[in-house]
């Protein structure tokens, strides 16, 4: 094997490290302690690194992985974004506007691009990995979509996703947050491959000496059964209701005890970002391309840096930790249409492809 080390991209910074392994290219996230959580200069960087590659006839696959135990990426840096909101915004919508343009050009990369989704893989380490061509989890892979718990709307053209998984199972993901498994993940269509834990390290070495097709060859086994895709006769039910506030009441009424765990839990998170995420998934669903939904998803996210449950979600959650935070409005009914197609609406800066 010949490699050729580059290290920290462009020597500005240990959070995106890469290599080139007989024209392969690693892509590492390395903020461990931070569970890899993508920050500004990380969305710059491997956005320099992925336009550098794709035009560079010397490497012909790429490999992003993350590095420490915990997973490949929990997400956006929601302290720092917090921060922005407080004060006036500019820094979140522009690590959004960079993120989703990143995202973007992640979905139409044109050579093999292998997501090693292993562990923790939520919001933003979603937008790196579900939008690859070849995304492989694993018997620890940990995803979600949790926006709602901290006042947010599902993004990083996770709606895309979200709304063509099969029956009504991508609507519970984005109104619960809850985690799923990689089985799941396969079954939700966020993934495509399923590689044991253990054989991580073999299989991505073995992507530069036997290709992308006879890594997963050799390594990829059958998923187990999803758990999520065998409960889909009462997910179908029950949120195939017209509003939030209905799917709650089927949800309570419904004789599945998880049904009932469902209603309990999207009952603790923002009532204006659920309705919003609802309406997302609708509109979603009707957008032709990734690009689209990413053009749709920095409308909303823009609205959100303005909104009181996005800067209160994170202070309850990650900031002061009290875990109870004090939405406004305080229930699903006092949401008006208004409020919601506020979220919706045309921005200056609208992203263009």
């Amino acid at each position: 094997m010949t490699g050729v080390d580059e290290g920290a991209v462009t020597g500005e910074s240990d959070e995106i490290l890469t290599r080139v392994v007989d024209g392969v290219g690693y892509i590492t996230l390395n903020r461990p302690k931070a569970i890899n959580s993508l920050n500004q200069t990380m969305v710059d960087l491997l956005s320099t690194v992925l336009i550098r590659w794709a035009r560079d006839d010397a490497v012909r696959a790429v490999v992003l992985t993350g590095a420490g135990e915990r997973g490949l990426c929990a997400g956006g840096d929601v302290v720092a974004l917090y921060h922005s909101a407080r004060k006036d915004g500019v820094d979140a919508r522009r690590f959004w506007r960079d993120e989703y343009l990143m995202n973007g050009l992640i979905g139409r990369f044109a050579k093999p691009y292998v997501a090693v989704m292993d562990g923790i893989v939520m919001g933003g380490g979603v937008g790196v990995s579900a939008h690859a061509n070849t995304r492989v989890v694993t018997d620890a892979s940990k995803v979600a979509m949790p926006e709602v718990g901290i006042g947010f709307i599902p993004d990083v053209g996770g709606m895309y996703l979200l709304s063509r998984a099969p029956g009504k199972l991508g609507l519970h993901a984005a109104l619960t947050g809850a985690p799923f498994n990689g089985a799941d993940a396969i079954a939700l269509g966020f993934a495509d491959h399923y590689v044991p834990h253990t054989e991580l390290d073999a299989f991505t070495t073995a992507v530069a000496t036997n290709g992308v097709e006879g890594a997963l060859a050799r390594h990829a086994t059958e998923p187990p059964p999803s758990e999520l895709a065998a409960q889909r006769e009462w997910i179908d039910e029950c949120y195939s209701a017209d509003s939030v506030i209905d799917i709650v009441a089927a949800l309570r009424g419904h004789r599945a005890g998880p049904a009932n765990e469902a209603a309990d839990l999207i009952s603790t998170r923002s009532p204006i970002a659920l309705s919003v995420t609802f309406e997302a998934a609708r509109r979603a669903a009707d957008l032709e391309t990734l690009e689209d939904v990413l053009v749709q998803d920095y409308r909303v996210s823009s609205a959100s840096s303005r909104s009181h449950d996005f800067v209160e979600g994170i202070r309850a959650q990650l900031v002061d930790k009290d875990r109870n935070p004090k939405w406004s409005p305080a229930s699903l009914a006092e949401v008006t249409v208004a409020d919601v197609a506020a979220y919706f609406a045309p921005v200056d800066d609208d992203l263009q492809f």
